[in-house]
């Protein structure tokens, strides 16, 4: 038998039963999503969800496995009109009270963790926070509307041919002297 926490945003680790999973499944108000969108950069949100089960993974590690759904209105990067996308992502993280994330210094190059799946585990698990950061890391970096593309702008001064993007390729000028010496190719 499983526990069902319905909408609890933090679970106590202290609450936890190593021999039960809990599930849960939250979905915030309208007006949580509203900040959740105005934090995220994001025109709207809809229908947000993380639903899921933790489990106890070994003797003192917890495996939080979830669906994060959601309906996101983003700005087109071409015509700022909005876009929008459905996410339906698969979440996995697993709590450990061995990892540690330690604070970089600031300008400071730190290298990718090999699992990064893997958190710290503290006296909660924050369900709200993983249900955010795996949204932000589902949104489309640049969400362009269906058929909108980027024009072309060419600018030189008066009296000069502007350059063509066929011109800054390395090759280009040699390609065309090859053509016009009529050899063929040597490849």
């Amino acid at each position: 038998m499983s526990q069902h926490p319905q909408n609890t945003r933090a679970i106590r680790v202290a609450d936890l039963s190593a021999r039960r999973p809990v599930t849960f499944d939250i979905a915030p108000d309208a007006a949580e999503m509203a900040r959740i969108a105005s934090d995220l950069g994001v025109l709207a949100l809809r229908k947000l969800s993380l639903r899921g089960t933790l489990t106890a993974e070994g003797r003192a590690d917890w495996l939080l496995q979830a669906e994060l759904g959601a309906t996101v209105s983003q700005p087109c990067v071409v015509t700022l009109e909005p876009v929008q996308t459905r996410i339906d992502e698969s979440v996995m993280r697993r709590f450990s009270p061995d990892a540690r994330l330690d604070a970089p210094d600031p300008g400071a190059e730190i290298e990718m963790p090999e699992d990064d799946t893997l958190e710290p585990l503290g006296t909660e698990i924050d369900l709200a926070r993983v249900m955010i950061e795996a949204l932000s890391l589902a949104l489309p970096p640049y969400p362009r509307k269906d058929g909108a593309e980027l024009g072309q702008l060419t600018v030189a001064e008066e009296g000069v041919t502007p350059m063509q993007d066929e011109e800054t390729k390395p090759f280009a000028a040699l390609s065309g002297l090859r053509d016009k010496l009529g050899k063929p190719d040597t490849e």
